[in-house]
């Protein structure tokens, strides 16, 4: 397998390039619209065909560069079919298998940050969205967001994966890289406390709105079309 980490500064996003090293087939996870020429160019580089272009949810925070990258380069789209992005070649469900030469992609739906969160397992690492970051979560005031969903689907589908599985998020805002289910479930501050502790955190916050929420959930149920109006 090739995997490549990639981060877009202005909405702190990490995406996430892997291949099969045999087949040279490739998928981008949670591309941003301002990194295509990063992604183009590295694909190029590594002589890699992109297959598929995975969003982790419908984001809040940044427009995913899903159509241009299909426009581009002939790749699939997939977002989860509760998400509201009918444009979007796959729509996912809990339990789908993505083929990508030798690797197969499972689709673990994770929601509580949004309705349409999924978590993509992939042998050793799961690209977690912002279903669980390192040390946090995503918030759960809006798109449908709901704590205690949200703690049930990262305790029930992702803190049963293998302890040593990697833990690869859509954010972080610390520059950290990379954690593990194991750690996660022993220190995380807010996913290793009780239910209702978790629930009573999450539910006092009181957050700013995304800087980009009117421009990016617009565009991202439009696969990141943005409206030329």
């Amino acid at each position: 397998m090739l995997f490549r980490q990639i981060f877009d500064p202005a909405s702190s996003t990490y995406t996430y390039l892997v291949a099969c090293s045999r087949t040279r087939e490739a998928a981008l996870v949670d591309p941003v619209l301002e990194q295509v020429e990063v992604y183009v160019a590295l694909l190029g580089t590594l002589d890699l065909t992109l297959s598929y272009s995975l969003e982790t949810h419908v984001h809040a925070d940044h427009v995913t560069a899903a159509a241009s990258l299909r426009d581009r380069l002939g790749c699939r789209t997939a977002v989860h079919r509760d998400g509201g992005a009918t444009c979007a070649d796959l729509q996912l469900t809990d339990g789908d298998l993505l083929s990508l030469g030798d690797l197969v992609i499972e689709v673990r739906a994770t929601p509580g940050h949004t309705a349409s969160c999924v978590s993509y397992y992939l042998g050793d690492r799961v690209f977690t969205g912002d279903a669980l970051l390192i040390a946090g979560c995503g918030r759960t005031d809006f798109q449908q967001g709901d704590p205690g969903r949200l703690y049930d689907s990262v305790r029930t589908r992702i803190f049963t994966l293998p302890p040593d599985t990697l833990v690869y998020p859509a954010h972080d805002y610390k520059g950290r890289t990379v954690s593990t289910v194991k750690e996660e479930m022993a220190t995380n501050p807010r996913l290793s406390r009780p239910r209702d502790e978790f629930v009573h955190i999450m539910d006092t916050l009181a957050l700013a709105p995304p800087k980009q929420i009117d421009r990016a959930l617009p565009a991202n149920q439009a696969c990141g079309r943005e409206s030329t109006s």
